[in-house]
């Protein structure tokens, strides 16, 4: 008799509790802003605002966040009501004269900063799209498309995009393009039916395998050279593990959800078969966690280099809420889908050490930043960065795997 190594039932129920009960309520009660609308992430350790200005990543993800939750667990109208805040935030202060959306606005909406790619476009696509879902709203369906096709065309056509240096020197593409533009299809295709998501996915999955994932080295890079080849610099040779187990259950998550198409008759078998998607995405995982686990110390290294030589970033050895969240998520996906033990025991392993050190039991949430020994930096609860998008999607997720 088949022996399951984790107690499926207890670890879906505290996923649930934990976004239910203690991470989303967190963010409701502290981060919405009842005055101007949307949402405030610089939070401290029990929730007072310590910055007043609002990043427009955090907004689009957790506006998805909750659409999702509407959408997919039950269609509660406070969910809803704070998705249709940050979104109107966006509609009404956002988007420049260009088209293009700012990075980081005022409190009341003014423009602070923008920047030359084109995230706050790509996680904007996301929200419209689960708020489309959410409310039958046809103009949000359209306008999730539209941004998908702007993230498109910035990110992938030479020239569209500023480059970061200087033109020629070293020319070189990121893998984070690719794995971001498969997880707004994913989401384009479950919410609006987007018809060209498997053709997308299917594309980057595929470049991703080809140009990024080194077997021989036992790597997913996170830069390579236009052809593939590798960069013998520093920045050629950093290891981003948070990202590439980010691409692996993004990858594994593919292949199930496939399966489930196939099922249900939306793709035939003959189209698809999850075998080879399962087999890269588990690839991925092994290898990011035989260089991204601290063997010292516990937890997953921020940064590492495919050499093993020094890495010239000084938080590459801290230890960030989020890698935590995407290895608990690929290894508890990658052990869901071939039973494979060791898939397991890592995930219990990563689990363990991540509630221990970043949850806080007193106010609820997770901290964001350890020092590698596992002790803390910092009390923030948010910033520009840290919102409620990791931490909650991970618990989404892996409840409704656990399901």
């Amino acid at each position: 008799m088949k022996i399951d190594l984790i107690d499926r039932a207890q670890h879906g129920a505290a996923f649930e509790n934990a976004l239910l009960l203690d991470t989303l309520p967190f963010w409701l009660e502290h981060g919405m802003d009842q005055e101007y609308g949307g949402l405030m992430t610089s939070l401290n350790r029990n929730g007072d605002v310590v910055d007043s200005d609002k990043a427009v990543w955090p907004m689009g993800r957790f506006c998805w966040l909750l659409a999702t939750l509407h959408n997919n667990v039950e269609p509660r109208q406070e969910w809803l009501d704070a998705a249709l805040s940050c979104l109107n935030f966006l509609e009404r202060h956002a988007f420049d004269d260009d088209g293009k959306m700012f990075f980081m606005l005022t409190r009341e909406g003014r423009p602070l900063r923008k920047r030359r790619y084109v995230y706050s476009e790509a996680f904007a696509s996301m929200s419209y799209a689960a708020c489309a879902q959410a409310t039958g709203n046809q103009a949000y369906a359209q306008r999730a498309v539209e941004l998908f096709e702007q993230y498109i065309d910035y990110s992938f056509t030479p020239g569209k995009m500023e480059p970061k240096g200087i033109p020629g020197s070293r020319p070189a593409k990121a893998m984070g393009p690719l794995m971001i533009g498969m997880n707004i299809a994913q989401t384009l295709r479950e919410c609006i039916d987007y018809a060209d998501a498997n053709l997308w996915i299917d594309r980057w999955i595929g470049e991703m395998q080809r140009d990024f994932c080194k077997p021989e080295m036992g790597a997913l890079m996170e830069m390579v050279a236009e052809d593939g080849s590798l960069i013998d610099h520093f920045d050629g040779r950093l290891l981003n593990p948070g990202h590439a187990m980010e691409a692996a259950w993004f990858i594994l998550h593919e292949a199930k959800l496939r399966d489930e198409m196939a099922s249900a008759k939306a793709v035939s078998e003959s189209e698809f078969n999850s075998t080879s998607f399962i087999q890269l995405g588990t690839d991925i995982a092994d290898w990011t966690w035989q260089r991204g686990w601290d063997q010292e110390h516990g937890g997953i290294l921020y940064f590492c280099d495919v050499h093993g030589k020094p890495v010239t970033e000084y938080w590459h050895d801290m230890k960030f809420w989020w890698p935590h969240n995407e290895a608990i998520l690929a290894n508890l996906l990658a052990y869901l889908l071939t039973d494979q033990p060791r898939f397991a025991e890592r995930y219990l392993q990563t689990h363990e050490w991540a509630h221990k050190h970043f949850a806080d039991p007193v106010h609820g949430e997770w901290f964001g930043y350890l020092h590698r020994d596992g002790t803390r930096s910092s009390d923030l609860k948010g910033n520009h960065w840290k919102g409620p998008f990791h931490l909650p999607r991970m618990q989404y997720y892996c409840w409704q795997w656990l399901s």
